[in-house]
C-alpha cells in the first residue's frame, strides 16, 4: 500500500531541499524524522511536514497500516515557478533576483 503527500510552492530553492531529501530516501519514517531532527538545514521544516502528512494519509487510506513499518519509497523535489524581482544597481541599472520555489513529493510504502 502506498500513500502520497505533496507540498507545492515551498519558498526554498529545490537544490537546497534536495540535499536533505537525498539523506532520508529509503529510511523508515521514524528514522527519517530522527535524522531530520538533528540536521542543521532550513529544509527540514517542510520535509518533516510532508512526511507526517503522508503518514497521516496512509493511516486514513487503510486502518490496518502499521506506522512503524512505513518507509520512504520515493522522495523527490521538483522546481516550481520562479518569482522575478529587481534590485537597484549602480548607474541606474537593475539586476534580476530569481526567487525559486519547490514542489516536494513523498511516497510512503509498507
Amino acid at each position: 500500500m502506498e500513500a502520497k503527500a505533496v507540498a507545492r510552492f515551498v519558498r526554498m530553492s529545490p537544490r537546497k531541499v534536495r540535499l536533505v531529501a537525498d539523506e532520508i530516501r529509503g529510511y523508515a519514517v521514524n528514522e527519517a524524522l530522527d535524522i531530520l531532527k538533528f540536521t542543521n538545514k532550513r529544509a527540514i521544516e517542510p520535509l518533516t511536514k510532508v512526511i507526517l502528512s503522508a503518514s497521516a494519509n496512509a493511516s486514513v487510506l487503510n486502518d490496518k497500516v502499521d506506522s512503524n513499518r512505513l518507509f520512504i519509497k520515493k522522495i523527490y523535489v521538483d522546481e516550481g515557478p520562479i518569482m522575478k524581482r529587481f534590485r537597484p544597481r549602480a548607474r541606474g541599472r537593475a539586476a534580476r533576483i530569481r526567487k525559486r520555489l519547490s514542489h516536494i513529493t513523498v511516497v510512503l510504502s509498507d
